[in-house]
Formats: structure tokens, C-alpha cells, sequence
């Protein structure tokens, strides 16, 4: 499978991942959710060449995670800002960060911890489930493919075991 057809995947990791699955793509989502806002510091504080954060740019305004708003005419300079769809990547952002944090820290402690602006704590968010509201963990969720998802890998095993 090339890497342009993972959109087609009946599987929501695997769509998101289309539009998501690259470092650079994630560095410059992490500089919206700090408040970065302007071109050159995003290539900058991400590290990405110009082109290559031109072109994750331009794709996360396609896919509607930011939208690009003009703040200076003559020559016309944009701004990024995140949408609503780019706003519910923060739990992801800080799924990512809460692991990092735990296992990639090099024994210094959080980089950017996290401060519950209501009760002034830093914290470390977990999961909950939404219907009762308890804490849920990789043990505690089952998870239950689709018919149209299940069809799919099973029609991927069998062209597999057929080509081979």
C-alpha cells in the first residue's frame, strides 16, 4: 500500500495518520497550541526548512486544522491559527507530551509541564470514559471493529495471502 491510499483505510488512526503522520506536521501543530502564530516563527521554533513547513502548512489549512488569516497587506503576510477541529488535536498533543514526559525526560522532569488553570496544580490529565466518568487505561477498553472495517482487513489479508 502506498502512503497516499492510507486515507482510504476504513480506520480513523489510519485517516488521521494521512493528514497528521509526520514530524513536522506534528512540531508545527505542538507551535499552534503555544501561540505561535507567524511563518518564520514556526519554521524557526520547529526546526523544518521553509519548504517543508510552506507545505505542512498549506496541507493542515486544506484539511481544516488551521486557518490562515491575513494580518499585514503589501507584501500580504498570514497568521495560523487553529480551528475547531484543530483545537480537538489537544488531547492528542497531550497524550504525547504526558508520555514523553514519562519516559523521554532523561531523569530532568517535564520540559512544559501543564498547570490546571482552576485549581493552580500542575497536572498530568488522564483519560476518562464519557459516559461514567471514571479514569479508562489500555486495559480497560475493548476495542470493536465495524463491519466496513473488519471487511476491509479481511479483504487485505486475502489479497496478501494471495499475491504471496
Amino acid at each position: 500500500m502506498r502512503w497516499d491510499e492510507v486515507a482510504d483505510l476504513q480506520c480513523s488512526v489510519a485517516r488521521s495518520l494521512a493528514i497528521l503522520g509526520d514530524r513536522w506536521t506534528m512540531m508545527l501543530i505542538r507551535e499552534a497550541f503555544l501561540g505561535t502564530r507567524r511563518f518564520d516563527e514556526m519554521q524557526v521554533l520547529s526546526g523544518a526548512s521553509p519548504q517543508v513547513v510552506a507545505t505542512r502548512l498549506s496541507r493542515l489549512v486544506e484539511a481544516g486544522i488551521l486557518r490562515k488569516i491575513a494580518y499585514q497587506q503589501r507584501p500580504t503576510r498570514y497568521e495560523y491559527r487553529l480551528t475547531e477541529m484543530g483545537r480537538e488535536l489537544h488531547p492528542v498533543m497531550v497524550a504525547l507530551m504526558t508520555w514523553g514526559d514519562k519516559w523521554l525526560d532523561d531523569g530532568q522532569g517535564p520540559p512544559n509541564p501543564l498547570r490546571h488553570a482552576t485549581c493552580g496544580a500542575i497536572t498530568r490529565p488522564k483519560m476518562i470514559c464519557d459516559q461514567c466518568g471514571e479514569p479508562v487505561s489500555v486495559n480497560d477498553l475493548v476495542s470493536e471493529p465495524s463491519e466496513r472495517m473488519a471487511r476491509q482487513r479481511h479483504e487485505m489479508l486475502a489479497a496478501a495471502k494471495s499475491s504471496s
